[in-house]
């Protein structure tokens, strides 16, 4: 058995996977290949819950924290790994459109795609007026398991940084003065990003900053986001917002970059290839990611050099596709710059 994929819905089988005896559900269990096996495994019946155990490295990972004045109360910073399930992908005919709780989804039919992992300070709410917070991340500084490391956080105008060796905050200097709004790690690097369009390289050990700004569109505004794939690639997406005109979250130009690290400076693409960009809403949690249009199901509506807009405004999800002539005025950014 390489890989697990058994369907509760399957009308061709009246078998009971529960009856399986343990002996053979333990041949099954040696001879899967990743920790996604073992969770399709899981999600086929309660007994098999008891015989394929839970992957360690999707367990979550707790850091109690330093207090400082700026946070109050307390500080737990909290790791976990972040999945995409694709699975059911069809027309809905059923005329009730109401969101599944995460919860509630019956994983042996899904696809999972890791992410990567994610972090977020426990009992903070990024989109709260009440709190300067936004965005956090953490570097191991060596690599041993539960070794040292280094966190970084943005809140209001500062960056502050904690090393597990000292276990204080310090401020980071020569940084953006405006709000960061989100943090994403790269190739052992932290990459904050400002509410002005500012972008920072920062060094995990010796927290020298190195400035990454983007070129600036004449007459337009900006909202950016990094989105690194893997360790492979880190893109800049800028969503262009044009001065004066109609704001519409759902029609507005974007300009892709991606980093080029040794000339230190962001090169444009004009397409993203097979390239999927998945970006979420910024603050806690929040997370951005890429994966291959190869690994989505066929029919799912979203293909390659794409992005895809998650939790958006009211909660709205929608697809873009980067790189193809609309025939809109507002999606040419050659024709935006020169307005």
């Amino acid at each position: 058995v390489s890989k697990l994929q058994l369907s509760l819905k399957d009308q061709h089988t009246s078998s009971d996977w529960s009856n399986l005896p343990d002996e053979l559900l333990r041949i099954i269990s040696s001879k899967l290949e990743d920790c996604f096996d073992f969770i399709h495994a899981r999600a086929v019946c309660g007994p098999w819950r008891s015989i394929f155990p839970f992957p360690s490295w999707l367990l979550r990972t707790s850091y109690s924290l330093p207090l400082f004045d700026r946070f109050g109360g307390f500080c737990t910073l909290e790791k976990f790994p972040v999945f995409l399930f694709v699975g059911g992908v069809g027309p809905d005919k059923s005329g009730d459109h109401k969101v599944t709780a995460p919860t509630s989804i019956n994983v042996a039919d899904c696809q999972i795609i890791p992410l990567g992992h994610r972090c977020r300070m426990v009992g903070y709410d990024p989109d709260s007026l009440s709190t300067g917070y936004r965005g956090v991340a953490i570097l191991p500084l060596n690599n041993e398991e539960g070794g040292e490391f280094i966190v970084l956080i943005g809140y209001s105008h500062h960056m502050l940084a904690l090393r597990s060796t000292e276990m204080r905050w310090m401020e980071v200097d020569n940084c953006s003065r405006a709000d960061c709004i989100d943090i994403v790690t790269f190739r052992g690097k932290f990459y904050p990003v400002f509410t002005n369009g500012d972008v920072f390289a920062i060094d995990p050990y010796t927290l020298e900053t190195t400035p990454l700004r983007p070129p600036q569109i004449a007459g337009c505004g900006r909202l950016n986001y990094l989105v690194p794939y893997g360790d492979d690639e880190l893109y800049l997406v800028e969503r262009i917002i044009v001065r004066n005109g109609v704001l519409s979250f759902a029609n507005m130009a974007c300009r892709v970059s991606v980093l080029d690290e040794e000339a230190g400076e962001w090169v444009v693409v004009s397409d993203l290839g097979d390239r999927v960009l998945l970006i979420g809403q910024l603050g806690n949690s929040s997370g951005n990611s890429a994966c291959s249009a190869k690994e989505l199901p066929e029919g799912c509506g979203v293909s390659g050099s794409s992005m895809l807009f998650i939790n958006e405004m009211f909660h709205d999800t929608f697809p873009y596709k980067y790189g193809v002539d609309t025939g809109s005025p507002e999606d040419d950014l050659n024709a935006v710059a020169g307005g």
